[in-house]
């Protein structure tokens, strides 16, 4: 764990002593990934879970996401009283985005810069409905990197403390995360399992998609499973 995870870290835990009842926006990607962190996270904060992903390639996968969260929060006992929010899907903010990048490799600059149009509507949603923190599941998954997620929340807090001038001290705050750690992605893994949750395969942009399918294609030229 290099330094600036490790302070993430304890400033998260920092936070979970002094934060209980707090409303927390919490951004996810996919149930899977939600799993473990609704466990974390459950007993401190009034959650709800905003599911905003322009990224995801086809309105089919983002609804077959959504509805696997909406499962699990009425199976999972630590997730009872978790609310959901789907933000419309419109693939177009991603697109333009990315427009220029298609090429570029996994975990680049176009993956950080979704990363942050995820992240800004999550803290623009929870300054407008008045919620006390934001945060995301996507560090739990060991193919983000959790630094970029952390820089980037608290960014998207310094601007819209910018923004709101002498109303700052309504702001919500970044709530830090790395919840790959203490075996948090293993623990996702077991939950999933538990409860029969689709596990999808790649990212949801239909870059990482495509890049999925290629290395299934050598997989079979080559004669492997």
């Amino acid at each position: 764990m290099n330094d600036h995870q490790k302070n993430y870290y304890q400033r998260f835990e920092e936070q979970m002593k002094t934060g209980r009842g707090d409303r927390l926006l919490l951004h996810a990607c996919c149930c899977p990934c939600s799993s473990h962190c609704l466990e974390v996270l459950g007993e401190t904060f009034d959650i709800t879970v905003f599911f905003y992903n322009p990224n995801i390639d086809t309105e089919e996968e983002e609804k077959k996401r959504f509805a696997e969260l909406i499962r699990f929060t009425r199976e999972a006992p630590f997730a009872a009283k978790v609310k959901l929010v789907e933000e419309p899907y419109d693939p177009e903010p991603f697109l333009r985005m990315a427009e220029g990048r298609e090429l570029e490799p996994e975990r680049g600059s176009r993956c950080y810069d979704c990363y942050s149009l995820r992240l800004r509507r999550t803290a623009e949603y929870a300054l407008e409905h008045g919620f006390d923190c934001f945060s995301t599941t996507l560090s739990i998954s060991p193919y983000k990197n959790a630094d970029w997620l952390n820089r980037i929340g608290m960014e998207m807090e310094a601007e819209l403390k910018e923004r709101a001038g002498a109303e700052a001290d309504r702001v919500p705050y970044f709530l830090f995360s790395d919840f790959k750690k203490k075996n948090g992605y293993k623990r996702s893994i077991q939950l999933s399992e538990e409860y029969g949750l689709y596990r999808q395969d790649y990212c949801g942009c239909r870059f990482s998609r495509e890049e999925r399918d290629r290395k299934r294609g050598v997989k079979q030229d080559l004669g492997e499973s």
